[in-house]
């Protein structure tokens, strides 16, 4: 059986584009039966910038939520916060101390913000490696990674690669799944939709909010009356990345025939949310109103992934001289 494991980004609440392009794609991989997922919340990364713990809290609600909504299966996968399984700080300790200070001077979570130093926290710098400790501490065999994070797979597979060398087989070399085909989703502005950009459209607010989101979505000016370039319309490629194909060629039917406004395209894109996100909508207000039942679910994960964690420290503390 292949072990798959991803870390999941506590930053906020998630938006469409993390359900589109994350979410979901992870949730299909974990119905695999091949497959056994390990999906963490990185709570610990999130360090790195917020402070507050408040924030940090409601984030980490807020992401198990969403998950849960999409009925992740938490009996034969592993949903656990990363701070709660203390294992991982200790393993990279060790992995710090393998880890060149030069390579990691040239990691992109560093680099894009060295020209400012004063704004960089140790915690930033040692990214890679905590992502390091959160794979290799699982024996995960595989690591879904856009194509921003593969270079901090490889350094995991650097890291792994030089303690083995040095100490046997130790530890699981894991290899990276690049999926080609993963969707951007544009934002309300049309840049891809991030929560640093202010451009989300959250499918999981009330509807009046999720309107206002929908209807801030910027378009053309072209009159009412004019047949609409389709492919150009954000409120287009949003519908269409939700829609089946046989509705998303109606609407670029209404769209090409004239007499119909991005106005009425919106609220058929709003229509829709509503209508297919239905009951993950019902489910993340449940979980988000009874976070004691989210904490029996990672609870029950992160004692599962703590006894896999303690196989591979034991192994690493052994070889180390510490046990």
């Amino acid at each position: 059986m292949k072990r798959i494991l991803t870390g999941i980004q506590s930053s906020g609440r998630p938006h469409l584009g993390n359900i589109m392009g994350a979410i979901l794609p992870a949730i299909q991989l974990s119905q695999n039966k091949d497959h056994e997922c390990f999906f963490f919340i990185a709570d610990l990364h999130s360090l790195t910038t917020i402070k507050d713990g408040s924030i940090r809290k409601e984030n980490i609600i807020a992401t198990a939520a969403a998950w849960l909504s999409f009925n992740f299966d938490t009996n034969t996968n592993f949903f656990y916060r990363q701070s709660h399984v203390s294992e991982v700080c200790e393993l990279m300790w060790y992995l710090n101390c393998f880890m060149p200070y030069q390579r990691l001077q040239l990691a992109h979570s560093f680099k894009d913000k060295s020209s400012k130093l004063s704004d960089i926290n140790n915690g930033l710098f040692s990214y890679p490696v905590l992502m390091a400790a959160d794979i290799l501490l699982y024996d995960a065999n595989a690591v879904p990674v856009g194509k921003d994070q593969q270079q901090h797979l490889e350094i995991t597979r650097r890291i792994a690669t030089t303690f083995n060398h040095q100490y046997g087989e130790v530890l699981v070399v894991p290899d990276a799944m690049i999926n080609e085909k993963v969707m951007v989703i544009p934002g309300t502005d049309g840049n891809k939709m991030s929560k640093s950009y202010g451009n989300t459209i959250d499918i999981f607010a009330p509807e009046k909010q999720l309107k206002k989101q929908i209807n801030s979505i910027i378009t053309d000016s072209t009159p009412l009356e004019d047949p609409k370039n389709a492919e150009n319309d954000i409120t287009f490629q949003l519908y269409s990345t939700i829609a089946s194909s046989e509705d998303t060629t109606l609407l670029k039917e209404k769209y090409l025939g004239g007499n119909y406004g991005y106005g009425h395209a919106k609220k058929e894109l709003l229509g829709l949310i509503l209508e297919k996100f239905s009951e993950p909508r019902k489910r993340f207000d449940h979980y988000s109103s009874n976070p004691n039942e989210l904490e029996i679910e990672l609870k029950k994960g992160e004692e599962k992934a703590r006894i896999e964690a303690s196989k591979v420290l034991k192994r690493v503390r052994t070889v180390l001289g510490f046990e």
